[in-house]
This record gives C-alpha cells, structure tokens and sequence, in this order.
C-alpha cells in the first residue's frame, strides 16, 4: 500500500496536469509561454509575501502572480519594446527580485531549491485542497470561454470581428494563466513550471486534429506523465519536478520525432 505523502502526491500531479492541459494548448497556440514564465518567476516574491505577512504561502504566490499578471496586461500596451523583449527583463528581473526578498529574510525556514524545482513530495492537505478547488474554478473559467479563446488564438482579428471583447479575453487567460501556475509551483517549481504546462500541449498537437481533441490528449500525457515521474523520482530517488519534466520530455520527443521525419 502507498505511503499517503505520495498518494497525495501522484493526486496532486495528475489533476493539475489535466487542469494546465485547456491552458497549455492556448498557450501553445499563442505563443504566450514567455507570460507563464515571467509570472512563475515572481513566485518567490509571493513567498517572501507570505512569510512577511504570516499568511498561506500559497495564498501569498496567488496574489503576486494575479498582481504580475495585471502588470502584465497593462504593458502589453505599450509601443516602446517588442512583447518578448520587455517580458524577458521582466522575468528576469522577477526571478532576481524574488532571490534578493527570500536573501533578506533571515531566519526564516525557506527551502529555496524546494520553490526553485518543485517538492511534490511535501504536498499536504492544505495544497492539495488549494489544487482541487483552484483546479476547479480555473476548469470552469476556461470551459465557459473556451470558444472566444481558440477565435482569439486562432485569429484575433476574426475574434474582433465576430464581436468578441479581445482584451478582456486576453486579460482572462493571462490571469487564469497566473492562478495556475501559483498553485503548480509547489509541483514543479518556479524554473519548470512552464515546461510543464507546455509539453503535453506539444506532445499532444502531432496526434490531434481538433483543438478539443489536443486538449483531452495533452490532459491525458499531462497526468500520466506526473504521474510517471513521480514514480520515478521516488524509486530512483532523484527530484520529483525534474523527474516530471524529463519525462514529459521524453513524450514530446516520442510524438513529434516522427512527424520530423514525416515532413523531412
């Protein structure tokens, strides 16, 4: 019988890599994983809150990252750089800032590789109800406007057109993006997070031929990859949110290799 750190574990690694799957699809489709990692970078900073404050430290890296992404949002307005110019100094002038606040706190318990590369391991009933009922609410958001989002991500222009508020769209999946990835750093951490929402999406998009289709595959190599790796990390003993990610990259390679050789 499973030790109950890692059932809690493998139920924390399997919902959210169904719940990141609608996400990482859109992502994929957007281009947007520079969001996701500027966002994730300043988790740290909503560590530092939470410890400041004395609230849940989950709690206080939601905050940060719904406050980043409206920062986000904001700046995606502005003419002076490229979008991927400016987020690139975003994130990693988050990165940095969220190191310099976790420096500064001193005697204080934290464990920074734990946040850095994720600690699956240590889920406890408080995270993994944060996953559950987070997990809901960012599957019930994307259901009820998944339509104007794949119009969005497919063609802006064609969304506007159809009548569809394409910023406040934008705006949603930003900050839906930002939920998710606080409640995933405990998973795999600030400097994965985004690998593991991209990689199923991209394992997915060889096998699919719909985006709902894409959707449900990535949930599935998503979970079973969670899963997989975690299993792994706990025989062979090495970090769970590595582990995760190595073998979602070995999905990837598995699903888009041959469709290389395909088109080559």
């Amino acid at each position: 019988m499973l030790e109950p750190f890692l059932l809690r574990a493998i139920l924390a690694g399997a919902i959210l890599g169904i719940v990141a799957a609608p996400l990482g699809c859109l992502v994929v489709w957007r281009r947007m994983a520079y969001f996701g990692s500027t966002v994730a970078h300043a988790g740290l900073l909503g560590v530092a809150l939470g410890l400041v404050l004395g609230i849940d430290l989950t709690l206080g890296v939601v905050l940060v990252a719904l406050a980043i992404g409206l920062m986000l949002i904001a700046m995606s307005r502005q003419k002076v750089l490229p979008m991927d110019s400016l987020l690139g100094i975003l994130s990693h002038a988050a990165l940095a800032a969220g190191l310099v606040a976790a420096a500064r706190l001193a005697g204080q318990r934290l464990d920074l590789m734990g946040y850095l590369f994720g600690d699956i391991l240590a889920v406890s009933n408080a995270d993994l109800t944060w996953i559950v009922v987070g997990g809901a609410i960012v599957t019930a958001a994307v259901a009820w406007l998944w339509r104007p989002l794949v119009t969005i991500a497919v063609h802006e222009e064609l969304a506007a057109a159809e009548g569809n508020q394409t910023r406040l769209l934008e705006a949603a999946l930003v900050l839906l993006l930002a939920f998710t990835v606080a409640i995933a750093m405990k998973i795999v951490g600030v400097l994965l997070i985004i690998a593991f929402l991209v990689m199923p999406a991209a394992a997915a998009r060889p096998l699919a031929r719909t985006p709902e289709a894409m959707v449900a595959i990535a949930a599935v190599i998503g979970a079973v990859g969670a899963v997989a790796g975690l299993l792994l990390s706990y025989v062979a003993d090495l970090p769970a949110g590595p582990a995760i990610v190595l073998v979602l990259t070995a999905m990837c390679v598995a699903t888009i290799l041959p469709s290389a050789f395909r088109t080559g």
